[in-house]
């Protein structure tokens, strides 16, 4: 289970299926128990007797609740823990400038992939024409990556699109932007989870590290 620091204060964790009804028992104990419970379709908050919220992204939404949300007093998060286990086959994008790692996902293993690197010069320090054919060149290398990674992901992700329950981005939020352009990858971007992996630079492993991140459920505590 891995933690980082959120916007707005607070930490946000990421918590595997099997261990979700464990770590929401283990909340209730820390926080004097649980108030309430709102399941909502993209949501659920639990709210603790000391007033501590832990806020739950629903993977893969809406989650399947009747109406906008139900609220219960104490902890009810079955319904949550039931969808977050759910068997899916899930595409995964991950990009950053220069290296690139598609695949398609089943129960957290990786089943089918591709993984290339092309070389993206580091920015130049020096000035006047120099520095200017540079950053041409520099130019000329991110897009040919991003390029590459624009016809990997065609090539890999779209024949299966029809089986995929999501797709899940990871890497340069900018990079992704500019293959979100690319109108051949907009069914898989229809299909994107909001939420974008924070990766390493793009390799087997992260990807497999990634696959299995895809069946965690993101929860931030405040």
């Amino acid at each position: 289970m891995s933690a980082r620091q959120v916007r707005g204060g607070g930490r946000a964790v990421e918590v595997e299926p099997d261990r979700l009804a464990g770590w929401f028992e283990r909340f209730a104990t820390r926080n004097d128990g649980v108030v309430s419970t709102v399941l909502g379709a993209e949501e659920v908050v639990v709210t603790g007797g000391n007033g501590t919220t832990a806020t739950a992204a629903v993977p893969f939404p809406p989650l399947g609740v009747e109406g906008e949300h139900r609220e219960h007093e104490g902890l009810a998060v079955a319904p949550l823990v039931e969808h977050a286990s759910l068997d899916r086959r899930i595409g995964l994008l991950l990009v950053r400038l220069g290296g690139h790692s598609v695949g398609v996902a089943q129960r957290g293993e990786v089943v089918l992939s591709r993984t290339d690197r092309r070389l993206v010069h580091g920015r130049n320090a020096a000035g006047g024409w120099s520095q200017q054919r540079f950053a041409r060149r520099r130019e000329g290398q991110a897009r040919q990556a991003l390029r590459a990674a624009a016809d990997d992901a065609a090539e890999v992700l779209l024949p299966h699109v029809s089986e995929l329950d999501g797709v899940v981005l990871g890497g340069d939020r900018k990079a992704l932007d500019e293959l979100r352009a690319d109108r051949r990858l907009a069914p898989l971007f229809a299909l994107a989870a909001p939420r974008v992996l924070d990766i390493a630079e793009p390799r087997r492993t992260v990807l497999d590290d990634a696959a299995r991140r895809t069946l965690a459920v993101e929860i931030v505590l405040r």
